[in-house]
């Protein structure tokens, strides 16, 4: 469960999504909003690991992080594109890490990710995050630079990927 004081962070999430939702030009509507867990697996699964069982891609911390998830709508259609977890275990220290940022291939490079990462730094900054990091496929380092995400020199290679601590102070 999240701490006594999530209900504060209740609040920012709610009044940050309400502000985000916005119409592309396409005539379809980008929603961000609150997902569970269960909904952001499907697309990691897809996107992260697809040559995984399907449980590799369930976290120990999912259960007690908050989950966002990208929509895209389209009348009464709307659909999942993207998706990310904000592990939420040494906020009171300031540290909030993300984890399992993934967007469906055929969205990438359209800005709908750009659109969730920024509201990701934004709902951290109102959390009273200090500094935000994640464990980031070095390949996708530049992504994060845009971003602000510095590297720590911290590398590893795990499951055939090579990884990096990226941070961020806010």
């Amino acid at each position: 469960m999240i701490s006594t004081t999530s209900f504060e962070q209740e609040k920012v999430v709610e009044s940050t999504i309400d502000q985000l939702s916005t119409t592309s030009s396409s005539n379809e509507e980008i929603v961000i909003e609150r997902i569970n867990e269960d909904q952001a697996w499907n697309i990691r699964h897809i996107v992260m690991y697809p040559e995984m069982p399907f449980d590799f891609i369930k976290m120990d911390t999912d259960p007690d992080s908050i989950h966002f998830g990208l929509h895209l709508k389209s009348g009464d259609n709307k659909i999942l594109i993207s998706v990310i977890s904000l592990v939420l275990t040494n906020l009171k220290d300031g540290d909030v890490q993300f984890r399992k940022f993934a967007t469906l291939e055929q969205y990438q490079r359209k800005g709908y990710g750009s659109k969730l990462m920024f509201f990701t730094v934004e709902q951290a900054k109102q959390m009273g995050c200090k500094r935000l990091w994640c464990n980031a496929r070095s390949a996708k380092s530049p992504f994060y630079n845009n971003f602000g995400f510095k590297t720590t020199g911290s590398s590893w290679n795990k499951n055939g990927y090579d990884y990096i601590i990226m941070e961020s102070f806010l």
